[in-house]
């Protein structure tokens, strides 16, 4: 059985760019879990899931595949992620759709709405998962370029991509989005990235309200320090080294130990429950 990663015990590192490359991480992170044992859950399922070539995307992509649903990763940059996601998807007997797609303006979060159905025959889950960050020391060091950037990026376009997956949903449907410990507990350096994240936790629960008659589910999970691309693309290496130590575990997550929560908010053993936040945390209490 996998062991999580063991605190303090990730070198110095530092990419350059956003989202950042999984391949290029060290250690690797771990989006594959071999001990899950998967029964049918989302059989026959099909799944859009934004940011889904790397970090909790692709695990929730991979978890998915396990639990027999179909799926389509939206990402930002050919980097080689998604192709590695895709084949991952593939070789456990699924279809991975994998599109390019900048979902920042409404226009092409549409387009890669109607992509990933056409290509899925439709669509039962959607999995708005995709952000950025960047870390200031002060409010002053935003700059309104920067505000714009991850407003667009982390909510914008989860507000897009619902509206536009909304016509083709139906009852029994799920939408799960991917909110974070930082909008409950705040946090100094990523003032503008936990504001997004607060509004993607109210949105969440005024969508619920509003698709409930529809017999639509929204929910999100809230995570706390997981090691995913984002993270070396964001922090400077001495930062990164001591990446999740804080927090009550004393370790930041795989991905992979994400990957569950999503699946049980997308099948049916969550029928009753709308509008909530699972919080995946590493034992943080948020009240």
């Amino acid at each position: 059985m996998q062991q999580p990663q063991p605190h303090n015990t990730f070198p110095p590192q530092h990419q350059n760019r956003q989202p950042g490359r999984e391949a290029e991480m060290n250690p690797a992170p771990r989006y594959d879990n071999p001990a899950y044992r998967a029964s049918g859950r989302l059989a026959g399922k099909r799944a859009m899931i934004t940011g889904g070539d790397s970090g909790i995307g692709r695990a929730v992509a991979l978890a998915y595949a396990k639990e027999g649903a179909d799926v389509a990763v939206v990402h930002l940059c050919e980097n080689g992620d998604a192709q590695d996601t895709a084949r991952a998807v593939e070789r456990l007997g699924r279809k991975c759709a994998a599109i390019q797609s900048d979902l920042r303006t409404e226009q092409s979060a549409a387009r890669a709405v109607e992509q990933a159905a056409a290509q899925l025959g439709g669509l039962d889950v959607l999995v708005n998962n995709a952000a950025v960050q960047y870390p200031k020391n002060s409010l002053t060091e935003i700059s309104a370029e920067q505000l714009r950037n991850t407003f667009e990026s982390n909510f914008f376009s989860c507000f897009y991509v619902t509206k536009a997956a909304l016509p083709r949903l139906s009852k029994g449907c799920a939408i799960i989005n991917t909110a974070s410990v930082t909008a409950f507990e705040g946090n100094p350096m990523l003032i503008d990235y936990s504001s997004t994240k607060g509004a993607i936790v109210s949105f969440t629960r005024s969508m619920a309200l509003s698709l409930v008659g529809r017999g639509i589910r929204v929910n999100a999970v809230a995570p706390g320090p997981v090691w995913t691309p984002l993270i070396v693309s964001s922090f400077p290496p001495e930062q990164v080294r001591t990446f999740g130590s804080t927090s009550p575990m004393q370790r930041a997550a795989q991905p992979y130990e994400l990957a569950p929560a999503y699946v049980f908010l997308g099948c049916d053993d969550s029928s009753d429950i709308t509008g909530q936040v699972l919080h995946v945390n590493g034992g943080t209490v948020v009240s």
